[in-house]
């Protein structure tokens, strides 16, 4: 039987407690003798228990007295923490996990930042977990993480890196792939990078075919139900749409997620089409994200995730979907390049050869390939989805966003033609739509000592001790007022046009910057979906964007709408 994370991380601790709880219990068992104090059977029991939580103060405050005269050396200050009334902050860890289901996302962390300022320690379970929400904090953090190493300087890149606490949250679904492993310090990164980079030139990035054809058909199955009168989980909808292309893409052959028919509004009376439950491509997008979900609870408790882990590991059964999904593919590309050693090299570098294809003539070592198709598949599939639906949401709230986009769309690239890469390069109101989406709704959110500047310049700047977890949340800082003007919370695409591109964006130049010609249209139909799913009254007598939000944003390792995104459409009189 395999031990659960809380087993192995109990054992773990358990063993190097080991030596110093039973030290210092023998030392008052002897204490206690020499003193002649009588002590019962329970009695010395009960010294187990205190010997212990002898131990762990004396290691905390040690931990504490360490930091704060590394902080001293420094010439640095602690970083604020928040403030609970139960050790360890386990009463704050508990409300911020029950209010991820409820609440607006983001709103238990700003309350924090509010309160502290835009840099703040969450220290849950005595472990230092940062988050901010500061420009230049997160342009180095960031820029390592996407690889731009040749952009930052040297002390980042000794000082930062991904760290081992993410890479054990992760491994199990992400392993040694590019999104989980540490730049130039990881022989894994060098190694994926070199294998996947040549594949990714401009010919293959602007060959449109793959997508064009999967659009004809999502968009297809939406006027099916448009025509009925029904609306559909554009989420749902898009999200095929895009592992159909990310697989044929990656794999050679789509795996057809759409023939499993489309989902019903909440509550719909009328004949349906049986769902194909079976279809192994719907079983592997709903295990990842499963799997993601996992991810996304171990990262907001910080290292001592696995003792909510003790009884079961939620990425064990998800994985063998994933696993059985992905295996039979590998094995026939391995097969594949095998059978074609010996061939000369015209015969096995085409035009029509695959991701997989160029990846398995670099290796065959299938976890290996796993790691790197799934962290390719995470980047594809989920990103586009995620910023596709929350263009989609924020073009129904602003129909007059969506009318100057179809008029720039029909002026540029017309009704009929495939758009070129030069086509979309020039659409300008294309670009500031999807800037301002990603803008509100971003689609994705350890080191050594090191310091970091505070705004105030009369102020000592911040210590990071070393081997501290780093949390930036883009989304809050997309929507700071002194960043982005009183509008922040706006969705105006405008604002990557006119003056306020200037003002606002130049002076930060780290923030992140088929339908619409078929339909005229898009009304959100929040009824087709379970009133679970809606957002729940008491956000209108909120503050800021949760107030006029439609729709529940939520995230794993990227936004999504709970429940989807359902949404009506017009078709277009072109």
């Amino acid at each position: 039987m395999e031990l659960t994370p809380g087993m192995r991380y109990i054992a773990r601790w358990t063993v190097s407690a080991i030596s110093p709880i039973v030290g210092l219990f023998l030392l008052l068992m002897r204490l206690l003798a020499s003193t002649g104090i009588s002590r019962s059977a329970g009695g010395t029991i009960a010294l187990l228990p205190v010997t212990f939580l002898a131990v762990l103060a004396v290691y905390i405050l040690s931990i504490e007295i360490n930091q704060r005269r590394r902080a001293v050396a420094f010439g640095a200050r602690l970083i604020p923490r928040i403030q609970g009334y139960l050790p360890g902050n386990v009463d704050m860890l508990l409300n911020m996990i029950r209010r991820t289901e409820t609440d607006y996302i983001g709103t238990a962390v700003l309350e924090q930042l509010q309160l502290h300022g835009p840099v703040l320690n969450m220290r849950f379970l005595w472990e230092d977990l940062i988050v901010t929400t500061e420009p230049q904090d997160i342009k180095m953090s960031y820029k390592f993480c996407v690889g731009l190493s040749s952009c930052i300087n040297d002390s980042f890149r000794c000082n930062f890196f991904t760290g081992d606490k993410f890479k054990e949250t992760a491994d199990t679904l992400l392993g040694t792939g590019v999104f989980n492993s540490d730049g130039e310090l990881s022989i894994f990164t060098l190694l994926h990078r070199t294998m996947a980079r040549p594949f990714f030139n401009i010919d293959r990035i602007s060959h449109f075919d793959i997508f064009d054809c999967h659009a004809e058909t999502t968009v297809a199955l939406m006027k099916e139900r448009f025509r009925i009168g029904l609306a559909v989980d554009f989420q749902d909808g898009i999200s095929r749409f895009t592992l159909d292309s990310a697989s044929e893409f990656l794999f050679g052959h789509c795996v057809d997620p759409l023939t499993a028919g489309l989902p019903y509004p909440h509550k719909f009376s009328g004949p349906r089409v049986a769902l194909k439950d079976s279809n192994i491509a719907m079983a592997f997008a709903a295990a990842f994200t499963a799997a993601q979900h996992a991810i996304a609870r171990r990262n907001m408790i910080g290292g001592s995730w696995p003792l909510w882990e003790v009884f079961c590991d939620p990425m064990q059964e998800p994985m063998k979907v994933v696993d059985a999904f992905l295996e039979p593919i590998l094995k026939d590309a391995i097969a594949k390049q095998k059978a074609s050693q010996g061939l000369p090299d015209e015969f096995q570098d085409t035009e029509d050869n695959t991701l997989l294809d160029h990846l398995v003539r670099q290796t065959t070592d299938i976890k290996i390939l796993k790691d790197e198709t799934l962290n390719i598949l995470l980047a594809s599939r989920d990103t586009t989805a995620s910023t596709l639906t929350s263009a989609i949401y924020l073009m129904a709230m602003h129909p007059d966003v969506l009318r100057r986009l179809r008029e720039e769309v029909l002026e540029k690239v017309g009704s009929t033609r495939r758009p070129s890469y030069d086509d979309i390069r020039e659409m300008k109101f294309l670009r500031a739509v999807l800037n301002e989406t990603l803008r509100l709704f971003p689609a994705v959110e350890s080191v050594n000592d090191t310091t970091w500047q505070s705004l105030n310049p009369n102020a000592k700047p911040f210590f990071v001790p070393a081997g501290t977890t780093i949390t930036y949340s883009v989304l809050l800082m997309h929507r700071r007022t002194d960043l982005w003007g009183p509008d922040a919370l706006e969705f105006d695409p405008d604002r990557f046009l006119d003056d306020c591109l200037r003002k606002y964006l130049t002076p930060n130049p780290f923030i992140t910057r088929g339908c619409l010609c078929c339909f005229s249209s898009i009304t959100l139909s929040p009824e087709s979906q379970g009133p679970a799913c809606r957002p729940p009254a008491a956000w209108t007598r909120g503050k800021g964007r949760q107030a006029i939000e439609r729709f529940h944003p939520r995230n794993h390792l990227t936004l999504y709408a709970k429940g989807g995104l359902w949404v009506k459409m017009k078709p277009a009189d072109i």
